[in-house]
């Protein structure tokens, strides 16, 4: 089978020497400049002038709109999907492992993010704005009612596949960008983001994470879980105290948003 993975990036980095990885230059429209062989994100059909708002969500519908591999998927410069993280770019994914993983597993994502002392809805309301996220529970509660008991079991949780990282088969890589994008629109369409800064204007990619565990569970796909492979080095302590302090004083954490 073709097998397309790609690479969402905003910035010329270190990529692999893959025909199965093609570096995807994020925000094309607005940021300029495309490196040398990335793919930009603003031909055919495309939301790329979206991007500040959207993050590697303007990969994504690039990729359902435009590529046409047997599997599809989707990492970032700084994040893989891997078996043997410590090999850094020579342990990412090959083809013969996906092939071999989807014979398995309806697709491939990361393994999931575990927040322990936090349930996925408490987790985002402490880190970001609140209304976005009651917003979607709305819009998916009108426009897709069958998936409302899905979503609201994925948001007590306190885990999920994070990063918007992915490898599937393409019926379903459509299949799922097409309901997701469904959604963020009219969530969009109906919240003011206008007194957002920079980071929190990247709404609808962060609301966007809580969205695939949703879809999987709706559509009773199983799934191949890999390791996640960091190109830089991760910083354990500093997360683990902004967790708790997001947690127990969320109000002086929001007020840096804006």
């Amino acid at each position: 089978m073709n097998v397309q993975i790609y690479v969402a990036a905003h910035k010329p980095y270190r990529m692999p020497v893959s025909k199965t990885y093609q570096p995807i230059f994020v925000g094309a429209a607005v940021n300029g400049g495309v490196p040398l062989n990335y793919q930009p994100d603003n031909t055919g059909d495309n939301i790329s002038t979206k991007n500040p708002n959207y993050n590697e969500l303007t990969a994504i519908y690039w990729i359902w709109k435009n590529c046409h591999a047997d599997v599809k998927g989707i990492v970032q410069y700084r994040r893989y999907l891997s078996n043997n993280p410590k090999q850094r770019l020579a342990g990412i994914l090959d083809k013969n492992e996906i092939n071999r993983l989807l014979n398995e597993r309806d697709v491939i994502v990361p393994r999931k993010r575990h927040y322990y002392i936090e349930t996925n809805y408490s987790h985002y309301i402490h880190a970001h704005h609140q209304e976005p996220l009651d917003t979607m529970r709305k819009v998916v509660r009108k426009t897709q009612p069958d998936y409302l008991s899905d979503y609201d079991v994925v948001m007590h949780r306190t885990s999920a596949h994070m990063f918007n990282m992915m490898i599937m088969p393409a019926d379903k890589f459509d299949a799922y960008a097409e309901w997701l994008f469904s959604i963020l629109f009219k969530v969009e369409a109906a919240v003011d983001i206008s007194h957002y800064d920079s980071r929190e204007a990247r709404v609808f990619g962060y609301l966007s994470e809580l969205l695939l565990d949703v879809w999987l569970r709706h559509n009773q796909l199983s799934f191949a879980e890999v390791p996640v492979m960091y190109m830089e080095k991760q910083q354990l302590p500093a997360k683990a105290y902004n967790l708790l302090k997001r947690k127990f004083f969320p109000q002086a954490t929001k007020r840096t948003h804006f």
